[in-house]
């Protein structure tokens, strides 16, 4: 697309936001994240920010007044004791907690830069990450210590800060919690490298505060819009892991632009939100972490939604009135008896992203909870929300709703040139939410930031009312005999059926018509055969996107917050072909 220039000429979406919804971000009430912290916390000051919830039952809440106080002393102690300066970056480790948010904001506080870590990676990941990153502070949780031996002496890091999921608790939970992991379930290794706790940093940093007297906000005072804050890791549009440059500006736009979307059921001080997916993936750390702050929400932290009965005591102990998830998730609450029987009677919508949102999952969400799950658009490139349903305007449960106000998007083909309405094409996003760059990777940025326009790598159409369809990954899909097929197209069908739990479609090599289409079934009716699935696609869908090869499985492969991983299966599939 050498010399083409990328043109949005109109925005069709904007007529259907909704009243009362603004159409550009003309004007940024914060200075950068510390600042929005500092002033959110003083405007709810006794609401409650942050809340835990254990499989049985035991809880802990924190006040914004709270949070504000504790990442007030984790800054200091980055500042004055571990001795970062602006832009060092502060590597964060670990499922939610009450811990987390504390990181998090102490970090913008001390003018750091985060770089979420998934727990669960393993040495390698953790070492390429760190390295790349440049961390200079790792802040993990204690039950994968055991991993920082062979990690610590390949990066860079300085100081290991040990979090316990427990932190912040009463000391007689704390020290329930933590018998129970390090003696009964055996969970949380020997620390064989120095490190220094949590909790002590945090009270480190109180102490030097109120004996030097400091002021925290001459820490952040001088950090712009455009400075970054955070690295967040992605395979991005090529499957490459590198870090993705976010900041304060894109971070701050796309709170102002998901709360925009939906303003109309948002009760500002009053709303509960459940995080199940881990705060450390940017649908989570964007949605419930920053915006929910910026209402003054409660964000209710699950630390380990698996099995799904761990959530169960959160719906049973809070007033959930909002839901963020992907796909999976919906669809195994449904499965749920305990939900199905007894539904949330104060939720108000859910938010599907992540992955796609499969239509029976919707109907059957609307039906059960007679609330409805809308479903938006996004990537780590775009901090993430590119697109989202209005809910104070049309919502089309089909699509993943219209660009978020400030946001332009178009629909490309392989030549560069915008496609007309109503045909596939690649989605080009522009916009504040987009990222600087991938950190230190100029080759990378090359190929997907043209003219500040995004190339994400997904196919979508576009409705004459702007309303976006994502019809699949770029690189996922399946080429039978010349004609395109999306693996989302043939899923969606497949999980119509009512005797399918999950499914997951990928292509296969095949030396008649160079890839076939295989589908990987998870039943829920034991009772469910090949024939029964075939028998239902041919009844929806053309003949060349009938799968070819079935597969049942006990279980799919998912990343941490629930999404398939298609990729691990095409590369078995691979395997046993070779």
């Amino acid at each position: 697309m050498a010399g083409k220039t990328i043109e949005c000429k109109d925005r069709p979406w904007q007529s259907h936001y909704g009243p009362g919804t603004n159409l550009e971000l003309s004007e940024y009430e914060f200075a950068n994240l510390a600042d929005m912290v500092t002033k959110c916390s003083a405007q709810w000051n006794q609401n409650i920010s942050t809340s835990m919830i254990l499989p049985n039952g035991m809880a802990r809440a924190l006040t914004y007044a709270d949070v504000e106080k504790y990442s007030d002393a984790f800054a200091v102690y980055l500042r004055e004791e571990a001795k970062i300066s602006q832009g060092d970056r502060i590597a964060i480790q670990m499922p939610n907690c009450l811990s987390y948010p504390i990181a998090v904001f102490g970090t913008f506080k001390a003018g750091g830069v985060i770089v979420n870590a998934n727990p669960l990676y393993t040495s390698f990941e953790m070492q390429h990450q760190f390295k790349d990153s440049g961390a200079k502070i790792l802040i993990i949780i204690d039950m994968f210590a055991d991993k920082l031996t062979e990690v610590i002496p390949n990066t860079n890091i300085e100081k290991v800060i040990l979090v316990k999921v427990a932190d912040f608790f009463p000391l007689l939970q704390k020290t329930l919690v933590q018998s129970v992991l390090k003696y009964v379930k055996k969970q949380i290794p020997k620390c064989e490298v120095y490190s220094t706790s949590f909790t002590l940093s945090v009270a480190k940093g109180a102490e030097i505060q109120k004996n030097k007297n400091i002021n925290v906000q001459d820490y952040w005072k001088t950090i712009k819009l455009d400075d970054l804050c955070a690295l967040q890791y992605t395979g991005g549009t090529t499957g490459v892991s590198k870090g993705a440059m976010l900041t304060h500006r894109n971070l701050i736009a796309n709170m102002y632009q998901i709360n925009e979307m939906g303003k109309a059921k948002l009760s500002k001080g009053n709303e509960v939100i459940l995080s199940v997916l881990p705060l450390y993936h940017i649908f989570a750390f964007t949605v419930n972490l920053i915006t929910f702050y910026y209402c003054g929400g409660e964000s209710v932290l699950i630390p380990n939604p698996r099995p799904l009965k761990n959530i169960k005591k959160a719906f049973e102990m809070k007033n959930i009135s909002w839901i963020s998830g992907v796909n999976t998730l919906f669809n195994g609450l449904l499965n749920e008896t305990w939900f199905s029987q007894n539904p949330p009677k104060h939720l108000k919508a859910s938010i599907a992203g992540g992955a796609s949102l499969h239509k029976a999952v919707s109907e059957r969400w609307l039906n059960v909870t007679k609330t409805p799950v809308v479903e938006g658009f996004g990537l780590t490139e775009a901090s993430p929300v590119v697109s989202f349903n209005p809910l104070n305007g049309v919502v089309k449960s089909d699509t993943v709703g219209v660009p978020v106000p400030g946001t332009d998007v178009v629909l490309i083909n392989e030549e560069g040139n915008t496609v007309p309405i109503g045909e596939t094409g690649e989605i080009a996003v522009r916009g504040p939410q987009v990222m600087k760059g991938y950190w230190q990777r100029p080759d990378e940025t090359s190929k997907c930031l043209k003219e500040n326009w995004l190339l994400t790598g997904d196919v979508g159409v576009m409705d004459n009312d702007g309303y976006i369809k994502i019809v699949d990954r770029k690189k996922d899909m399946i080429l039978v005999s010349g004609f395109n097929v999306y693996p989302n197209e043939v899923e969606d069908c497949i999980a119509k059926l009512a005797g399918v739990g999950e499914v997951a479609v990928i292509g296969v090599p095949n030396a008649k018509t160079s890839e076939s289409v295989k589908a990987y079934i998870v039943k829920k009716d034991p009772t469910l055969t090949e024939e029964k699935i075939l028998e239902h696609c041919h009844k929806y869908i053309t003949h060349y996107k009938v799968p070819k090869s079935i597969e049942f499985r006990t279980e799919l492969p998912k990343t941490p917050i629930g999404k398939i991983l298609r990729k691990n299966l095409k590369e078995e599939a691979l395997k046993t072909i070779k």
